[in-house]
């Protein structure tokens, strides 16, 4: 694996809130190794090791990348907007909605899906719409509009992506539970109250705080970036 600084900075963790975890009530044992401190009834994150699997993390993504595989970033509820910046960003799929059980695991059902989901949107821009009757057009539109919702980030995703990001364990545990039994690596945000185990990299981190959420995103992201562009310059 390639080995790069993607100068991940403890200040700058800091700064954005990295280090607070849960109640010192709502916690999982298993989290014990990652905790630092408790500070006010509420655990501590150490971010020496956080910044250690960051670190791994983005060497991953960044020979993944480089090798030209695809990557899923998973985020939904408040994290929606993050996701679809992000995911752009980088040139990755993503799903910032529910997630829509049976994605993965299931995966001829959801070729079916996004198949006609490129139908509907190719007739939609051929102007080919024109063709239906008014109640026709309705129902079209309220399909389109669906699949766009639950498939929009995926829509152009055609076999199963190489690397799924996730950016909450228990959120997000049934898109963590097809990767596990498909056997797709994943990298997994956690804070104080989930299982390190479950994922191939956990990076233990404030899943409360946006801007906390937001760094780590940015990190992956530019690794997954420098790897794209290190895939066209070495061709």
């Amino acid at each position: 694996m390639t080995r790069r600084y993607w100068n991940i900075n403890l200040e700058e963790m800091i700064k954005a809130g990295v280090h607070f975890g849960n109640g010192i009530k709502q916690w999982n044992p298993r989290m014990a190794p990652y905790i630092s401190a408790t500070r006010r009834g509420i655990h501590i994150t150490n971010l020496t090791i956080t910044a250690r699997f960051l670190s791994e993390a983005c060497d991953l993504v960044f020979d993944a990348a480089s090798r030209g595989k695809n990557f899923l970033i998973v985020g939904t509820k408040n994290k929606a907007d993050l996701v679809a910046s992000a995911a752009k960003r980088a040139r990755c799929f993503y799903i910032n909605k529910k997630w829509p059980c049976g994605m993965l695991t299931n995966w001829y059902t959801t070729e079916r899906r996004l198949s006609k989901f490129r139908h509907l949107r190719a007739i939609q821009t051929m102007g080919k719409l024109n063709h239906f009757s008014k109640r026709d057009v309705a129902i079209l539109k309220r399909e389109l509009s669906t699949l766009q919702k639950k498939l929009g980030g995926i829509k152009y995703m055609t076999g199963l992506p190489d690397i799924v990001i996730i950016l909450n364990q228990q959120e997000e545990y049934t898109a963590l539970r097809e990767c596990a039994i498909l056997g797709i690596p994943t990298i997994c945000l956690i804070n104080t109250t989930c299982d390190p185990d479950l994922a191939d990299i956990s990076i233990p981190a404030n899943l409360n705080s946006k801007d906390s959420i937001q760094l780590i995103l940015n990190k992956l992201v530019f690794a997954i970036c420098e790897g794209y562009s290190s895939s066209i310059i070495n061709r």
